[in-house]
């Protein structure tokens, strides 16, 4: 298979790499490197999104406030994806919180811009709508993860995600963190770290996390995992 053209370019985000020359070359000149920084804000809830974000590195997460002002994650954005799935399906809003988790690089452009692309284009729309699909094919898994799952199998299922959307074994996480994440205490987060720990699939140290057994992540996680990674195999390859 011939690379893409945003792949020639050195661009690793796989949403526009899957673009044809014609779509990629309506966003490149509108494209803006830069860094995207620990808990930089991308999406506000309830606020007309300015921007869409492209990550080549690093992980951004979609997060829900529950019940008591609890914050939970809905969605894990990495260089497979992008922000602004509202401005794709044609709104101008989210919900959510949307902000960087594991601080890396990517791209912006104004959605102002994106929608006028979508007026020139209208396959542009239609391939952003495969990702569309395999995100929402995630947060349909994590709602089923969370009401099913035991906590191990959750965090097992969680650190697999945040594995594959960084280089290396190492995870620059705390307690703290997952916890919010999976919408739990930090105590029985801490348990089912010393669980997995123990079972030699992690290494945990201080506001770190290193990957040990992927496989055995992999058997832990059980069917919590695969079904949208299988879907962005099968849209993007």
């Amino acid at each position: 298979m011939a690379r893409s053209v945003a792949a020639e370019r050195g661009f690793r985000n796989r949403v526009l790499v899957s673009l044809s020359a014609d779509d990629f070359e309506l966003l490149r000149p509108h494209l803006v490197s830069m860094e995207f920084k620990l808990r930089m804000s991308m999406e506000e809830p309830d606020t007309a999104i300015e921007h869409v974000y492209f990550p080549e590195s690093g992980i951004v997460s979609v997060v829900a406030e529950a019940a008591k002002r609890k914050s939970v994650e809905v969605g894990l954005i990495g260089r497979e994806g992008m922000t602004g799935v509202a401005i794709v399906l044609g709104d101008d809003r989210t919900s959510n919180h949307v902000y960087v988790q594991i601080a890396g690089n990517g791209h912006a452009m104004p959605a102002a811009t994106l929608n006028r692309a979508f007026g020139e284009s209208p396959t542009l729309r239609v391939s952003l709508l495969r990702y569309v699909q395999v995100f929402l094919s995630q947060t349909m898994a994590t709602a089923s993860a969370n009401g099913q799952g035991k906590l191990e199998e959750r965090l097992a299922r969680w650190l697999l995600m945040a594995h594959d959307r960084v280089d290396g074994f190492s995870l620059p996480l705390t307690h703290e963190l997952i916890a919010m994440m999976l919408g739990v205490r930090r105590a029985g987060v801490t348990i089912a770290i010393q669980l997995l720990e123990g079972r030699s699939l992690i290494k945990a140290l201080r506001r770190e996390i290193v990957v040990r057994d992927r496989a055995g992540l992999e058997r832990l996680a059980g069917q919590t995992y695969g079904t949208p990674e299988r879907e962005m195999k099968r849209l993007f390859g």
